[in-house]
């Protein structure tokens, strides 16, 4: 998000917490991204006041969730409330649908992308997270992903295995600086690498960095615009000339 952006972000998270306040009712957003959704944690934390607020996607480990804002006697019962809903495509399993495939579905629609949660694919089954208003119509009129057969139903709840797979990199390098583990990560120079950090093309859990010295910790996500995403999955001892041995894994 640029800075317009960001601050239009901040001034709705602003706005649904006045609305909370005023009317004592649960607010909810609609889905954010992963960078949206540690932006909405953060600024949460520090203007939320005597509200409580909480990120769901309808499972753990969501990728795309949605905020609520809400008083505390909503506490015991707010995972019900959240306005979406599981809608689950069943097909023959040797037809290989894809992520894209339904997503390209949804948004031929008209929806926005922000009416849509997670959609986790697997053989035979794709189960997607959508605001209750699309997930009625999608549940309605849809019976076909492409040119492939679906059956469609939003009665079933969630019950996908969500496996991340990973490619792992290693080696060693002078720093946990930023620069570094995006040099070990994607084969560039610690120059070149230093000029995506420098555009804006990089990111350390979901946030943009602009510094190249930015450290690094185990477990931090680094996205690389057009070179994937990573975790600094382990760190090591030091080698004779005291370079450090670390594990990187790649999303794949």
């Amino acid at each position: 998000m640029n800075n317009s952006d960001e601050k239009y972000f901040f001034a709705r998270l602003s706005d649904m917490v006045s609305r909370c306040e005023r009317n004592d009712i649960c607010v909810f957003s609609d889905f954010l991204d992963e960078r949206q959704s540690v932006q909405a944690d953060e600024w949460c934390r520090r203007n939320a006041g005597g509200l409580s607020y909480k990120l769901w996607g309808g499972y753990d480990g969501a990728g795309r969730k949605m905020l609520a804002v809400y008083p505390d006697f909503y506490e015991d019962y707010i995972i019900e409330d959240f306005p979406f809903r599981c809608i689950t495509f069943t097909y023959r399993k040797e037809d290989k649908l894809t992520h894209r495939d339904f997503l390209g579905t949804f948004m031929g629609m008209n929806f926005r992308r922000d009416i849509i949660g997670d959609i986790v694919v697997g053989e035979g089954m794709t189960q997607a997270f959508v605001m209750n208003f699309a997930g009625k119509l999608i549940s309605a009129t849809v019976s076909k992903i492409g040119k492939t057969g679906v059956k469609c139903s939003d009665g079933k709840p969630f019950e996908m295995e969500v496996r991340q797979e990973f490619r792992t990199v290693s080696g060693t390098v002078a720093s946990l600086r930023i620069d570094s583990i995006v040099s070990l990560a994607t084969g560039l120079s610690r120059e070149k690498s230093a000029v995506m950090i420098r555009s804006e093309r990089v990111e350390i859990n979901h946030i943009i960095t602009e510094t190249v010295s930015a450290e690094v910790k185990t477990g931090d996500i680094i996205s690389v615009r057009g070179h994937g995403k990573y975790i600094l999955s382990e760190v090591g001892g030091n080698t004779r000339k005291n370079r450090i041995h670390i594990i990187i894994k790649k999303f794949v």
